[in-house]
């Protein structure tokens, strides 16, 4: 009779090691938005191109990831922004550096380009602002892309769809490998609206842990579209984190679409279904208004207020601002949320956490 293999020991973080004690010690500040603060700088279609895409054949404008390669200190400055107001975190400027989500541009072979310029450009500003005190971290952001793998796009044809898993998988994987040999501390898969899309992602990134023999830290956070509380693909929130949890983050939170005052419900019931995972929660400014200057809502003052609301329940761990906000939103929600006491996990905690 032979005896059972002993358990291995899982990975420890080989990067971002910090952040779990971190977060047992205080309210995390994530940044705020990208796609909002690039539109204050009103560029033309010629800013976009910049001269190395002059002649590009497509029109460029609203590809804000191109921004990385061409107008490399715009992005920069919206990082020191954010940094400057407090966060502890910012994401890079990857949201739609996908090839799928480059296709749209005639683009795609710039993707890994555009991934590890994002990178680079958040990873010299993290560090131009860290102190013994005060460590700054880079979150590499994985976007949804503009495909869906579980709904159709055509109504007349429920089965039919415009890409595959695997097609996702594959894109997700060139996109984990570029941030991560660029020196992300953490990956955050964003703005979820398809779980199967989600999924894609992380089990992208899982591969290239394999292979890389890196480990970091991932936040998942999915998007409540409207009052049903459910995903655009159907889940209600408990049940897309049961779909995820497998891939074991150190968080797990809600961004986009609603703003804070209608993600309350979803965040506690969130809270409630993931009692041993650290909560994030980075709502937009409120709903959208073009008449005013960020296009939505919600000043500092108020979406501030919102989230320490939210931390005075112990609902969060990480907090911080989507579309709409600016360094001003995210200066006001970390003295909001200075004094508040982080929410506090049950049992041990993320399941590749380091001990505090």
């Amino acid at each position: 009779m032979t005896s059972a293999t002993p358990a291995q020991p899982e990975p420890a973080y080989t990067r971002g090691a910090q952040l779990p004690a971190l977060l047992r010690r205080r309210i995390l500040i994530l940044d705020g938005a990208m796609g909002t603060m690039i539109q204050r700088f009103k560029l033309s279609e010629a800013q976009y191109r910049g001269e190395r895409f002059k002649a590009w054949p497509k029109d460029v404008k609203g590809n804000n990831e191109l921004l990385n390669l061409t107008q490399p200190q715009i992005i920069r400055d919206i990082h020191d922004g954010y940094f400057a107001a407090g966060a502890d975190i910012v994401e890079t400027n990857t949201f739609g550096a996908t090839t799928i989500a480059q296709e749209d541009y005639g683009m795609a072979e710039l993707a890994d380009e555009m991934n590890r310029a994002a990178a680079r450009i958040a990873r010299a500003s993290a560090d131009a602002h860290a102190a013994p005190d005060k460590p700054r971290f880079v979150a590499g952001a994985f976007g949804p892309t503009p495909k869906t793998a579980s709904i159709s796009p055509d109504v007349n044809d429920p089965g039919a769809r415009n890409v595959t898993f695997e097609q996702l998988r594959a894109a997700y994987y060139a996109q984990a490998q570029a941030l991560g040999e660029e020196g992300v501390d953490l990956f955050l898969v964003e703005t979820i609206f398809d779980t199967l899309n989600a999924k894609a992602a992380l089990f992208a990134i899982d591969e290239w842990f394999e292979a890389s023999g890196q480990r970091l830290p991932i936040i998942i956070s999915g998007t409540v579209t409207d009052a049903s509380g459910r995903i655009l693909s159907g889940q209600t929130v408990p049940a897309f984190w049961a779909s995820v949890r497998h891939a074991k983050p150190l968080a797990v939170g809600l961004n986009c679409a609603l703003g804070a005052a209608l993600m309350r419900p979803y965040l506690q019931e969130l809270a409630k279904a993931a009692p041993d995972t650290f909560i994030s929660c980075y709502p937009n400014a409120g709903l959208p208004n073009p008449m005013s200057d960020t296009g939505f809502d919600e000043t500092p003052e108020v979406t501030s207020r919102l989230l320490h609301e939210f931390a005075a329940e112990g609902l969060v761990n990480i907090v911080g601002g989507c579309c709409g906000t600016t360094p001003e939103h995210i200066a006001a929600i970390g003295r909001a949320v200075n004094h508040e006491t982080p929410r506090l996990l049950a049992g041990r905690g993320p399941f590749y956490a380091q001990a505090a």
